[in-house]
């Protein structure tokens, strides 16, 4: 059993939800989320809080990880990096505080990345008659540059990659793929999402899409005089003379935790 899973056992023993969780250790709702998801790493400091807020021992959150790293060799490279990492911790706290920050992110998109690969691997393809062999055709996507919170800059850098997705009607529009940077779109969209994006510059009102006000960039549903977010708690952007579109929204790249 995974830190992911004994986090969310140790709630559920403790009674509490995840909202009174993420109350108790000073996190987003969204962040616990993570944790029980096994998208986000908690930091061993946070760690110690959940154990607290739960009444368990730390040791008890961490069997299975002491357990992984007794059953393997740890490289020199990685034991310089964990002596890296505590000396930072020691003498930076802020410092630690963003590297965790980083691995919580890069970890995200990591997995998000593995899922895709493993969807593609796995789900039903159109068959090519004659070799049996998927057509397939690559897109542009661009790492976390839609925010669905305070806004970010859009294409002020190539693509991050390209990657493949299937050639099938259902996704023939699709033009570009972006990260979701924030937590304003949920339920519907989340943040580390890979949307996918059909390039145009009008939508209808009520549509989600990629948008650009004031040189920051925005993942919205359009309304009339503001671009709205579905998380109640997020603000909405007015809309000004600088506002555009840059796309439609027409689903996010599916994961096996989205079947």
């Amino acid at each position: 059993m995974a830190l992911s899973d004994r986090i969310k056992e140790a709630r559920l023993k403790s009674g509490l939800t995840q909202e009174q969780l993420a109350n108790m250790i000073g996190a987003a709702k969204s962040t616990v989320t993570g944790y029980e998801k096994g998208n986000r790493i908690p930091p061993a400091a946070t760690v110690g809080l959940i154990a607290d807020a739960t009444n368990v021992d730390a040791n008890f959150l961490y069997q299975d990880e002491v357990r992984e790293r007794k059953e393997n060799n740890v490289s020199l490279e990685e034991l310089s990096m964990i002596k890296k990492y505590r000396f930072i911790s020691t003498h930076s706290p802020d410092g630690a505080h963003m590297v965790d920050s980083v691995l919580d992110r890069e970890y995200s998109i990591a997995t998000q990345l593995k899922e895709h690969s493993e969807y593609i691997q796995n789900t039903e393809r159109p068959i090519n008659n004659t070799n049996n062999i998927i057509d397939m055709r690559l897109i542009n996507y661009y790492y976390r540059v839609a925010s669905a919170g305070t806004g970010q800059i859009i294409f002020d850098m190539p693509p991050t990659k390209r990657i493949e997705i299937p050639n099938t009607p259902e996704y023939r529009k699709v033009d570009y793929a972006i990260g979701v940077n924030g937590n304003s779109m949920e339920p519907t969209f989340h943040d580390g999402d890979m949307l996918l994006v059909e390039m145009t510059e009008e939508i209808e009102i009520g549509d989600i899409g990629i948008f650009r006000i004031d040189n920051e960039s925005y993942v919205k549903k359009l309304g009339k005089t503001e671009l709205i977010s579905l998380n109640p708690a997020a603000r909405n952007i007015p809309l000004n003379e600088t506002a555009g579109c840059m796309g439609k929204v027409i689903g996010k790249l599916p994961t096996d935790k989205n079947q």
